[in-house]
């Protein structure tokens, strides 16, 4: 083999990888999309059902305690590690543990839903987003059920 293959097949290489991080790129955008429409579909149907929304608070990693966050919306989990708030945005309520959080409250920024929760967490915590939020529905104000 000569030299002159080498610089093709690394450039064929650099194309293929580029081809396939943009059709993951696009499969990313597609799911999230997915999963920001069953996120505002809970949020109309849970004022619909007139569920309750409640103020959030987040938790520490270290799981003591817990900061205020000047949210307010829906828990999706029972141990309140995440929510929907009435803004139609998702959120994760587990922060580092800070002094200063404890006395101004947390700032958290919503994050991207994902069409299935709790991927790569303990066994038997993953669950898709869709049966998470009907849960959440189905036990209304009486929740956690």
């Amino acid at each position: 083999m000569g030299t002159d293959e080498s610089p093709s097949w690394s450039e064929q290489r650099r194309i293929a990888a580029g081809v396939h991080a943009a059709a993951a790129e696009r499969r990313r955008a597609a799911q999230t999309e997915q999963a920001r429409r069953l996120v505002t579909d809970f949020v109309r149907q849970a004022r619909e059902q007139s569920i309750r929304a409640e103020p959030l608070v987040a938790r520490p990693y270290s799981g003591r305690g817990t900061y205020r966050t000047g949210l307010t919306g829906w828990y999706l989990r029972a141990d309140r590690t995440l929510a929907v708030g009435t803004d139609g945005e998702f959120y994760v309520l587990t922060v580092p543990g800070s002094l200063r959080a404890r006395v101004t409250g947390a700032h958290i920024r919503p994050q991207e839903p994902p069409l299935d929760v709790g991927v790569g967490g303990k066994d038997g915590d993953s669950i898709a987003l869709d049966s998470l939020l009907r849960k959440r529905l189905d036990a209304g104000d009486d929740w956690p059920a």
